[in-house]
């Protein structure tokens, strides 16, 4: 089915603790036509974040300091269920994958980033009702 263009706005928040790879994943994302409308580099500035800006898709890290992404993505949910978003974590976390679904969370981003595989699930997670 084709999506029509305009009714998929594309603003993204991205939460990590290490700037290197908020900018890395901002570069990416831009690269491709998404706008990143905010950056956290913790759970607590997540949350304030979300309040703040509603992106249409949160990318959040798992560990980080003040709030964990398990926690910040609870918080983003409770205020909107509806809130899309996909958890970043280490290769080999399978557990951290499971509990971040389990959760909420739409998807999981492996790191170190493969650009076409985090372009192909921010385009699919931005797809979903």
């Amino acid at each position: 089915m084709h999506q029509d263009s305009a009714q998929v706005s594309n603003t993204v928040l991205l939460v990590d603790d290490e700037l290197f790879f908020r900018k890395l994943l901002g570069t990416m994302l831009a690269e491709k036509g998404f706008s990143v409308v905010a950056e956290a580099a913790d759970g607590v500035e997540a949350v304030e974040k979300y309040s703040l800006h509603r992106p249409e898709l949160v990318i959040i890290d798992i560990y980080m300091p003040k709030k964990n992404g398990f926690d910040a993505t609870k918080d983003i949910l409770s205020m909107n269920p509806k809130a899309k978003v996909v958890i970043c974590s280490g290769l080999g976390y399978d557990e951290d994958a499971k509990a971040a679904l389990a959760i909420g969370a739409r998807d999981v981003i492996l790191k170190p980033f493969i650009p076409q595989e985090v372009i192909e699930i921010v385009t699919r997670v931005l797809a979903e009702k």
